[in-house]
């Protein structure tokens, strides 16, 4: 039986598996172990092990894959990596641990075993060369404060430092007004000591999307969240492939503004082959196999 935990900023979607059959799959609250609190993910964990272990119905569960987002390897007793290592090796003994970062979840998911070009649009982002078994080649995210360029939550980023200096349309500043607390206090006090900064930027980007056909500044504002992943993150890891590969993009970010990214990719010369909003079934599918 085997365990396979795919775990974004925003959802954790947990699948129990024994040969081809699915037991259960479930989804608890989304962790990012880069920057999240330690208690909550403790916590988070606990509840999703726990009814893990339900589902088994006292069978034993011989492999663990986690897949998780701001994950670094860490030999370290406090680390979230030795964290997540000691909660599993806890809840199940005997199991083989193996731990590894989401990038590697959406590469599995978009290519299988062959290689490819392959990239995160979710409430983050990740970019990377996958020759068919390994990462290759890696631009490193620098997640929602140095980069996460074209995610949800860099876009929700922009959108709150031009709302904060007043670069807003007023017709588009009273709008969100009316919907969320946007004082300065309220906004800062969220994206610097909440438990989740990046989902809570990312959460205002289906609001954005909605002005998209309606608004200059905000159709500019999400072009340019594109145009800043093609540049920065996709081009250098095309350039660094040497041949034409796949693209793909995995989340639901990038699925839902698959137009969109398709509009601006004429610009760059590039071809998006391949939207997975979610890489759970792919990935479910590459480990039963």
């Amino acid at each position: 039986m085997k365990l396979v935990v795919e775990s974004g900023a925003t959802k954790s979607d947990w699948t129990l598996i024994e040969g081809d059959e699915t037991i259960t799959s479930f989804r608890t609250e989304g962790l990012n172990f880069s920057s999240g609190d330690g208690e909550f993910i403790i916590h988070t964990l606990e509840l999703g092990t726990l009814k893990a272990r339900d589902a088994a119905d006292s069978q034993p569960v011989g492999a663990v894959y986690f897949y998780a987002a701001g994950l670094f390897p860490s030999e370290d007793a406090d680390s979230p990596y030795m964290i997540l290592y000691s909660c599993l090796v806890s809840a199940f003994p005997g199991a083989s641990i193996h731990l590894e970062n989401d990038l590697l979840a959406a590469a599995r998911a978009v290519c299988g075993k062959k290689p490819g070009i392959v990239a995160i649009l979710g409430t983050g982002s990740n970019t990377c060369v996958f020759d068919g078994s390994d990462i290759c080649r890696k631009v490193s995210s620098g997640g929602f404060i140095l980069g996460d360029e074209g995610s949800a939550s860099a876009l929700g980023r922009a959108f709150v430092s031009d709302y904060i200096k007043g670069l807003v349309p007023d017709c588009v500043a009273l709008a969100f007004a009316e919907k969320y607390d946007m004082g300065y206090p309220a906004l800062v006090n969220r994206i610097y000591h909440g438990n989740s900064p990046a989902a809570f930027l990312g959460a205002f980007a289906p609001d954005i999307l909605s002005f998209y056909d309606t608004n200059n500044y905000m159709r500019h504002l999400v072009d340019e969240n594109f145009r800043s992943f093609f540049s920065r993150c996709l081009m250098p890891c095309i350039a660094s492939a040497g041949e034409l590969q796949t693209i793909g993009v995995v989340g639901g970010f990038g699925f839902a503004c698959r137009n969109i990214i398709d509009s601006v990719s004429k610009e760059y010369g590039v071809t998006v082959c391949k939207y997975l909003a979610s890489p759970s079934e792919a990935l479910i599918q590459y480990h039963k196999a």
